[in-house]
C-alpha cells in the first residue's frame, strides 16, 4: 500500500486515522505543524512542520515515502511570519497569502492543490476510513417530531445559503428561529453560543430546536467534511436542543458507538438523511 501523510489538525480524527492505517499495516507519517497538541501521537512516525517551510515538509514527505495525504481536524488559520519562508514558501506566498483571506473550503481547495503540483495524491478522510461516513436513518432511541422535521428544512435551507458564500456548515434552528450560525469559529463554539442566549421562542412547549450539519454547495468532499462526535452531543445537550441531522454518505461520525451512547444518555435524536 501507499504510505499515508496525514496532516493532523487537533481532535479525534487524526488519531482515528492513524490508528486504522496501523490496524491495516499500511504505512504512515503523521505532519504535526507548529501550534497544534497532539498528546496521542507520541511514539507515532512523526514530522515536524511550519507553514511557512512548505518546501521542507514536501522534502520530508518525500523523504519518508509518503506518496498520498490527508486532511483531518480542526486548524485554525496561522499567523504567518514572512521572515520564516522558505525559498518553496517565498514562491507560494501570493497564493497562499490569497487563500488565507478566503473561505475555508477555497483555502484548502488551494491548500490540496499545492500537494498536488508537488506530485502527492491528496485523498478524503472517508476515503481512508469509509466506516466513518453516515448511513442513512434515525440511529437513535429517541426521534424527530414533525416540528423537529419542520425545523430541519428551515436550517438546511440557511446552511445552503451560508455554504453558497463559503462561510459555515451548520445551523441550529428552533420553531423556525435561527439560533446560531457556524462561521470560522466552527460548531462548538455556535453551540456555546446558544447555550449562553437565552431562546425567546413564541411557544415554550414547542419544538427545542435542531443542529444540522451538511456540506457547502460544491464543496470538494476530500477536505473538510462535516464531522460529529460524542462532544457534539454533550454541546447540543447543554444547549437544549432535541437533536441533530446530518447528510448521509457526506458526514463523518467519529467514534460511532459512543456517540450514539451519548446521544441516548441525553435523550436527543441522530437523523441522518
Amino acid at each position: 500500500m501507499d504510505k499515508l501523510g496525514i496532516i493532523a489538525g487537533s481532535g479525534a480524527l487524526p488519531r482515528l486515522v492513524a490508528e486504522a492505517c496501523a490496524a491495516r499495516e499500511q504505512g504512515y507519517v503523521i505532519v504535526q505543524f507548529e501550534g497544534i497538541e497532539l498528546e496521542w501521537a507520541a511514539g507515532e512516525p512523526l514530522i515536524s512542520a511550519a507553514f511557512e517551510k512548505p518546501g521542507k515538509l514536501f522534502k520530508s514527505l518525500k523523504k519518508a515515502g509518503v506518496t498520498t495525504v490527508t486532511m483531518g481536524g480542526a486548524m485554525g488559520r496561522p499567523r504567518l511570519n514572512p521572515l520564516r519562508f522558505d525559498a518553496t514558501g517565498l514562491r507560494l506566498a501570493p497564493v497562499v497569502m490569497k487563500a488565507m483571506k478566503s473561505g475555508d473550503n477555497s483555502t484548502l481547495g488551494i491548500v490540496a492543490a499545492l500537494f498536488e503540483a508537488e506530485g502527492f495524491t491528496v485523498i478524503g478522510v472517508h476515503e481512508a476510513m469509509p466506516e466513518l461516513l453516515a448511513t442513512v436513518g434515525i440511529l437513535t432511541k429517541a426521534q424527530p417530531s414533525d416540528e423537529d422535521r419542520a425545523d430541519a428544512d428551515r436550517a438546511g435551507d440557511i446552511v445552503a445559503a451560508l455554504g453558497a458564500v463559503d462561510v459555515g456548515q451548520g445551523a441550529v434552528v428552533a420553531q423556525g428561529l435561527c439560533l446560531g450560525l457556524e462561521s470560522i469559529q466552527g460548531t462548538d463554539a455556535m453551540l456555546r453560543f446558544v447555550a449562553k442566549t437565552p431562546a425567546r421562542l413564541p411557544d415554550k412547549r414547542g419544538s427545542k430546536g435542531v443542529l444540522l450539519k451538511r456540506p457547502k454547495p460544491g464543496q470538494d468532499m476530500r477536505l473538510d467534511m462535516p464531522a460529529i462526535g460524542p462532544e457534539t452531543f454533550t454541546a447540543a445537550a447543554a444547549a437544549g436542543l432535541a437533536g441533530v441531522v446530518v447528510q448521509a454518505g457526506k458526514t463523518l461520525v467519529l467514534g460511532r458507538e459512543e456517540t450514539l451512547a451519548r446521544a441516548d444518555e441525553f435523550g436527543l435524536f441522530l437523523w441522518v438523511r
